[in-house]
């Protein structure tokens, strides 16, 4: 087949003790899925879960034991750092039932979903979408993927960022409010999911502002750490 020019290479993630790559389709995001982050961005209660998007080239891609490096956005003065459970499907389909939804899970990442948070709360203000404040370029540093038998008990597993060696964020999965078997039959109800989905299952509360310079640390157990300097 002939293109004007040439096509956009494929975004991929390493999986650790694999030589394969691990192919992006599509990132979904979760929204205010942690009860104490709800509660700090002014909402409360189980809320029916919620979705956005960014695009799989806003990924930074970072190898186990090496720091990633992303630059300071444009047009944003209060950029935020969000860590979070990241998802690989690895089976699609769509109206997956919650009891079922563990085995289309192909493994498991530290990711940040990095926000600009003064562009996001404009567009809340004016009723438009949150792109520009989520969907940015680079705004979606991610470690390797785990496979899911490797990974130990995720469901149950402590997750934390630090900026600088100080702690911002700190929590344990078993805090999300739709669990991961629960967001993943909601997300395949409105969308059919496909190998290579990447679902950031939403961040905990203590969610804060970095600058240029500043060096994001973020961990969940059992699936090693994530290491992102703002260029």
């Amino acid at each position: 087949m002939l293109y004007l020019f040439e096509p956009t290479p494929v975004v991929s993630v390493p999986v650790v003790g694999h030589a394969e790559h691990y192919p992006v389709h599509r990132i979904y995001c979760v929204g205010r899925n942690y009860e104490e982050h709800a509660k700090e961005m002014g909402f409360t209660g189980r809320e029916p879960p919620f979705f956005f998007m960014k695009p799989a080239d806003s990924l930074v891609v970072v190898n186990a034991g090496e720091t990633g490096h992303m630059p300071y956005p444009s047009l944003t003065q209060n950029l935020h750092h969000e860590i979070e459970l990241v998802v690989a499907i690895g089976k699609g389909g769509k109206n997956i039932q919650a009891a079922d939804a563990l085995s289309h899970i192909y493994g498991y990442a530290v990711g940040l979903d990095m926000t600009r948070r003064d562009l996001q709360n404009e567009m809340k203000k004016q009723g438009r979408p949150w792109c520009i404040g989520k969907a940015f370029d680079h705004s979606a540093p991610i470690g390797p993927i785990t496979p899911a038998a490797q990974a130990g008990d995720v469901a149950n597993a402590e997750i934390f960022v630090q900026v600088n060696g100080q702690d911002r964020q700190r929590s344990n999965v078993s805090q999300l409010i739709w669990n991961i078997s629960e967001t993943i039959e909601h997300l395949s109800a409105a969308w059919e999911l496909q190998p290579g989905d990447l679902i950031y299952t939403g961040t905990p509360a203590g969610v804060g502002a970095v600058v240029s310079g500043d060096t994001m640390l973020g961990a969940i157990a059992g699936l090693g750490e994530l290491l992102v300097q703002v260029a």
